[in-house]
């Protein structure tokens, strides 16, 4: 089902990401990289909804958090590759 929806359409804009003490562009960009690396994880028969809260659940648990800004870029792809695979196995 992955192919009805497009990753562009979870991108988030530097307004989107709310007050970041002038990080937002930052913000969004890491989050956008981190979107990117799950939706290459997610398999092409994946639900469109299951795909959907998998995205949106990636800023739900980021929001807020300075891990996002302070950690290491790669910590945060692992994390993100753990999140879809527990993701998907929960659900699945």
């Amino acid at each position: 089902m992955k192919d009805l929806l497009n990753v562009q359409d979870f991108l988030y804009s530097d307004q989107d990401v709310g007050d970041w003490e002038g990080d937002e562009e930052q913000v969004a960009e890491n989050l956008n990289e981190l979107i990117h690396a799950a939706w290459q994880q997610i398999p092409e028969d994946t639900s469109c909804e299951l795909i959907e809260e998998i995205i949106t659940g990636i800023w739900d648990v980021l929001r807020g958090d300075t891990a996002i800004l302070e950690a290491d870029f790669e910590e945060l792809i692992d994390w993100v590759n753990q999140y879809v695979l527990s993701s998907l196995d929960e659900k699945m």
